[in-house]
């Protein structure tokens, strides 16, 4: 990997090789994130935007110039041109014109990301497929992940298809849809009795103490690279005209700091002109993030809040990945914003039925962020705006159902079907 220069901590600077450390700055323990520092000289005249027109790889392997894997460890999985394992259709997801909401919203230009388009339905699958190389290239045979349930199932899915065990630590109380992908797919699954920031510590104690390969974000470096290739796709299909700003929800704050990362790099290959505005977007029941940020809390010093959102993919106490999350918002002149229960409700039935894209609760939270933020004045009306979608629906058909209505049930008569097609008229008229 000699476009990769090393691995830099977030908190106090310090730069390692990356053979000296596997995850965190030996400085600060779990704490000490690190960014992975690309030699960007070496790599522009390998990353072009002719390159990339000329390319027809339909995943996030097209920016493999720009991913910190051995490309020798995905030819291994290759199998002539046919895409053997779901691994090779990560990412590239389709950004659709959501005109009818922008007309709604009176805007420039809106446009939704729809990341449940991925293998297990989840913008999650960005980061398992780098982890599951970066597993592969140290000839680990087991890979541990803590999860809400999306990056579970995404593990899950891609360890499948290429043989490599992973046991799965979720809160007993995630969605049975999600655990229900982790099961069928073969994950060996810890369901603990706690809540998800107790999952997540428990998974780094064990997987220290049995060697297992941690796929965990805002613990493994390599993961954010994975979630940056969305920023990266999102420029590429706008013809690398820089949308004004990008709406998405936020957790342990592990795909806001990633996208602000692909961001970076783009700028830093002269690939775009301008930063994007990053805007963060969290539940009121789970809004640590937004509280920080309205209060000048620096991330170091943020400490649990409570937790509690239907959007259970973005539920968390302390973000894990805050650091970057806030400096996500904040060097990009972003904002967070916190949306209640109700109105990520309405924002799966708006995105649905408004731009053909059926959300999870987490996944429509950044179009809610986006009404309450033009409703707030935030946004002006020549904007161009992107909403990343970053689950599918299916994952919580529970929360669906309530957000709709209830179907009109009837017998099976022709006069059933008259009465209703008067009713529906005379609510029309």
């Amino acid at each position: 990997m000699d476009h990769v220069l090393g691995l830099k901590c977030v908190l106090c600077g310090a730069e390692y090789g990356v053979d000296e450390v596997l995850y965190v700055c030996p400085r600060h323990g779990d704490e000490g994130i690190l960014d992975v520092v690309y030699d960007y000289p070496r790599l522009r005249p390998r990353l072009t935007r002719e390159s990339l027109a000329a390319d027809p790889t339909p995943s996030i392997w097209r920016y493999l110039p720009l991913l910190p894997v051995d490309p020798s460890t995905l030819d291994r999985l290759r199998d002539g041109r046919l895409p053997t394992h779901p691994l090779f259709r990560v990412g590239w997801t389709p950004l659709y014109r959501a005109r009818n909401l922008e007309r709604k919203l009176d805007l420039a230009a809106l446009y939704v990301k729809d990341d449940g388009r991925n293998p297990s339905a989840s913008f999650k699958d960005r980061a398992s497929a780098v982890g599951i190389l970066k597993a592969l290239e140290l000839g680990r045979e087991v890979i541990a992940a803590a999860s809400t349930g999306n990056a579970a199932s995404s593990l899950a899915t891609l360890s499948a298809s290429v043989g490599i065990r992973n046991v799965i630590f979720v809160p007993a109380a995630a969605p049975q849809a999600k655990i229900a992908q982790l099961l069928i797919y073969g994950a060996q699954v810890l369901a603990v009795q706690g809540t998800y920031d107790q999952a997540f510590e428990l998974c780094l104690v064990a997987a220290r103490e049995f060697d297992w390969y941690s796929r965990n974000t805002a613990y493994n470096p390599y993961l954010s690279e994975g979630k940056k290739t969305a920023a990266l796709e999102i420029c590429e299909q706008l013809n690398w005209q820089a949308p004004d700003r990008i709406f998405v929800g936020v957790g342990d704050g592990c795909i806001i700091g990633g996208l602000w990362k692909g961001l970076r790099d783009l700028l830093a290959l002269g690939l775009i002109d301008r930063m994007p505005k990053l805007m963060g977007v969290q539940a009121e029941g789970s809004q640590a993030m937004v509280k920080a940020w309205r209060e000048g809390i620096p991330p170091e010093e943020m400490t649990p809040q409570p937790a509690e959102t239907i959007a259970d993919s973005i539920a968390a106490g302390l973000p894990r990945d805050r650091v970057k999350a806030m400096r996500a918002v904040q060097e990009t002149g972003g904002a967070y914003i916190a949306v209640s229960d109700d109105e990520i409700l309405t924002a799966m039935k708006e995105l649905a039925r408004g731009a053909g894209v059926f959300a999870e609760p987490a996944g429509s939270a950044p179009y809610a962020g986006l009404v309450k933020a033009r409703q707030q004045g935030l946004i002006g009306d020549d904007e161009r705006v992107v909403v990343i979608a970053t689950g599918n629906g299916l994952k919580d058909v529970a929360s669906a159902m309530k957000a709709t209505d209830e179907p009109y049930h009837i017998p099976p008569e022709i006069e059933a079907v008259r009465e209703w097609v008067r009713g529906a008229a005379e609510s029309a008229a």
